[in-house]
This record gives C-alpha cells, structure tokens and sequence, in this order.
C-alpha cells in the first residue's frame, strides 16, 4: 500500500509529489520559465547573455546571471564560452532542459485557460473581509 504522501505510478515506481530536492522552487520562481521559453524560441537555440536580458522584460543583470548559473548548474542550460575580444558567451538548452517545455506548456495552457477564474477569485478574495 502506497502512503498519503506518495504515489505509486504504473510500472511500479513510487514518487512524492512535490519532492524536496529543490527543483520545483527553482522552476517555479520568477525567471526560470521565462528563460528557459526564451532560449526554447532562439533562432539557431543559442541566444547570447544581452540577446536574452533584452528579450526578458524587467529581469537585472544579476537575477538573469544567477537564473543562468542555477539552470547550468541543474544541468538544463549550457553555457558555449568563445574566447574573441571581447569575449562572447552563448546559452543553449540541454536536451533535458528541451524536455521541460512539454509541462511548461501545458502549465502555460491552464493557465490561459484559468486566468480570468483566477483574476475574479483575487478579486473578491480582496473585497473580502478576511
């Protein structure tokens, strides 16, 4: 018997649904979806640190630079170093950051399809007095 906690799935594996590994926080904070779709829509996959800050509306230099470092450090981002004057740096998806945009994009369909449900449910929790 499989706990309220985990979940068993059909070939037998058991998993916890929110695991604690720290990967969910990271997907779901402010900046990693964005940077992962941005990079997803490159011409040629590969978008240069500028191409990338000019393209993500409102992220700074440092958040775009630790959002790049925690996805290469994840392993779904690599990051292409050419060493001209001046130097030139280049982001790419790795094949299992690509694999991610499949659940982003259904998160991004329900969420489409929730946002007004989502917006008045806001609305009158703040009229409320709670």
């Amino acid at each position: 018997m499989v706990g309220k906690t985990s979940k068993q799935t059909d070939d037998g594996r058991r998993f916890k649904p929110y695991p604690s590994n720290g990967i969910c926080g990271r997907l779901g904070d402010k900046w990693t979806a964005q940077v992962i779709w941005h990079l997803s829509l490159a011409s040629g996959r590969r978008l240069r640190f500028s191409a990338l800050k000019s393209e993500i509306d409102g992220i700074t230099q440092r958040m775009l630079t630790l959002t790049l470092r925690n996805l290469e450090r994840d392993g779904l981002v690599v990051r292409h170093y050419f060493p001209e004057v001046p130097p030139r740096v280049e982001y790419e998806l790795t094949e299992m950051g690509a694999g991610i945009l499949s659940a982003l994009e259904s998160l991004n369909f329900w969420i489409w399809d929730n946002l007004p449900r989502i917006e008045e449910s806001r609305r009158a929790y703040d009229r409320s007095d709670l």
